[in-house]
């Protein structure tokens, strides 16, 4: 047997599915039991801390992997995100589509514009015309991720789809499609508990 980055074993020889391989690593590192209460106010008895995964060198590899493999069918020109969730995302894509030769722009959107300089909402080079991949690391209700939407927007970005590691499966794929947006997780909670 052969131990993996996610501390399970296999058979030696075997190769490592790596959707699975990261499911074990978001398992054991992202998913709390107990009391919560979400940024939607909602209660759970579960949280999901995607950044324990995205802030994990295996994790966040496999993630930008497979979410980088996802768009190969659709045109875009740039990867985005609310900040601080989809900042490690962002910065593992961008390095992923320079190996594979492919010109990228990253995007991070701050909760509010600074207060200071150039009082920007959005950092990274937005042009107008300019099709953007939103992302973030787990969704609930897709709240955080219209709000991002809008400023992309309000930007002269167009969004060219909305990409999240876990979907809760609370609202955010029926509200992000009823706003007009293409909802794509890489895994639904169910599948993950």
């Amino acid at each position: 047997m052969t131990a993996t980055f996610d501390g399970t074993t296999r058979a030696k020889g075997e190769p490592m599915n790596e959707r699975e391989e990261l499911a074990n690593i978001l398992r054991k590192r992202s998913i709390l039991k107990g009391d919560f209460t979400l940024a939607s106010g909602r209660k759970s008895s579960y949280y999901i801390n995607g950044k324990m995964t995205t802030l994990y060198s295996r994790g966040l590899h496999l993630a930008a992997k497979l979410l980088l493999d996802r768009f190969e069918e659709i045109e875009y020109d740039a990867f985005a995100g609310p900040t601080i969730g989809a900042d490690p995302i962002i910065g593992a894509l961008l390095s992923l589509a320079a190996e594979r030769d492919l010109d990228r722009e990253g995007l991070l959107i701050r909760k509010e514009a600074k207060d200071h300089g150039t009082k920007n909402l959005i950092e990274g080079n937005l042009k107008q015309g300019m099709r953007v991949i939103l992302l973030e690391d787990v969704a609930t209700t897709g709240g955080s991720l219209l709000k991002a939407a809008r400023a992309i927007e309000a930007g002269g970005g167009a969004i060219a789809g909305v990409y999240t590691i876990v979907d809760r499966e609370e609202g955010a794929e029926t509200n992000l499609a009823e706003a007009g947006y293409r909802f794509l997780s890489l895994f639904k909670v169910k599948e993950l508990l």
